[in-house]
């Protein structure tokens, strides 16, 4: 088995801890020693016989410093951002070179949050010895604990067969509404679509040539391509997902329902209940930092300035190098539309 870390994104949604030359994937959570993505590294290692990791130019020599003993052969750079489907088009070339056509290749994001490694590394292999026997790709979903709005759904079809717990996939649904989500919620139906999935080169080359043929063009473009050509090659693509561009297209899909914890990390209010506070709910990193009369708050001080927070509630207040950061916990989903605002 193989693995795939798509190691990209824009570093926006956690402005100012993360920016565009140092995504949130870089980021080191909860005072843990390493990074969101040395420990997908950590898990990709016991789940696959071999790791790559797909990045981009303006941040792969940080990528390579945190993952000093993966060879340099196994990183993929993306010359500029193309969107995820570009990349696992990259990652299929690369991979083919050398590996057989039928071997299950898992793809994982490189900036979620997981504690359990196990039940990780139990999922993915449900779905990889599946992709192999069926023939399919093999999605990895996620149980809803909340009714969320801002995460797409897989909602389940029937049992492969009675003797697993893989479902067919019965249809995608994009974010929905609160009362949508509600339902969703539940009707025990539905899964959050955490875009994991497996499968081998064969089976994607033949999903491409029925639902994306544009994707298929890049892959044989690609793969055609001299080491000289892949920066001007890999240029000419669109910048697309791959769920837009082929999972949600193909219609014999499999899922596997994850039996682990999860977190995406796309706003601080995501960060600060990973992190979680003290009695009143205040978490606090850094030097020079007072509260008083404060319930809730999550304040991060990178500079020897000193930070007083008096009388607020529900409060993440960020200052770094790059910026400060005042905002309501509530309201943090709107961080990445005001930091791309800084950028132009």
């Amino acid at each position: 088995m193989i693995a795939v870390i798509i190691a990209g994104g824009s570093g926006t949604r956690l402005w100012p801890l993360s920016t565009p030359t140092y995504p949130k994937h870089l980021l080191k959570i909860n005072g843990d020693d390493l990074s969101l993505m040395q420990r997908t590294y950590e898990r990709a290692k016991a789940l696959a016989d071999k790791v790559y990791v797909v990045s981009e130019a303006s941040h792969i020599h940080h990528v390579k410093d945190q993952l000093p003993d993966l060879p340099d052969e196994n990183f993929i750079v993306e010359p500029a951002r193309r969107g995820t489907a570009s990349c696992i088009v990259a990652a299929l070339v690369r991979i083919g070179k050398t590996a057989p056509d039928d071997e299950p290749i898992a793809f994982l994001s490189a900036d979620h949050y997981i504690r359990d490694k196990r039940g990780f590394v139990h999922s993915l292999k449900i779905a990889a010895s599946t992709a192999k026997s069926e023939g399919r790709i093999v999605l990895v979903g996620i149980e809803p604990d909340h009714p969320a709005t801002g995460f797409g759904y897989i909602q389940k079809g029937k049992l492969l067969n009675d003797n697993n717990y893989v479902f067919n996939v019965h249809s995608f649904k994009e974010k929905p509404d609160f009362d949508t989500a509600q339902k969703y919620f539940e009707s025990g139906d539905y899964l959050w679509n955490a875009s994991y999935f497996v499968g081998c080169i064969r089976v994607f080359k033949t999903a491409m040539r029925a639902n994306a043929p544009e994707l298929l063009a890049n892959y044989e473009k690609l793969d055609a391509a001299s080491d000289q050509e892949f920066e001007q090659v890999y240029l000419g693509f669109e910048n697309i997902s791959i769920d837009y561009a082929l999972i949600e297209k193909v219609t014999d899909l499999l899922v596997v329902p994850a039996s682990f914890d999860w977190m995406d990390l796309g706003s601080f209010a995501d960060l600060a209940k990973a992190i979680g506070g003290d009695k009143a709910g205040n978490h606090r990193f850094g030097p020079n930092i007072e509260t008083e009369d404060a319930v809730s708050t999550f304040v991060h001080n990178y500079e020897d300035k000193p930070i007083a927070v008096i009388g607020l509630d529900h409060v993440v207040v960020i200052n770094t190098p790059h910026g400060l950061l005042i905002v309501r916990k509530d309201m943090s989903q709107k961080v990445g539309d005001v930091s791309k605002r800084f950028k132009k």
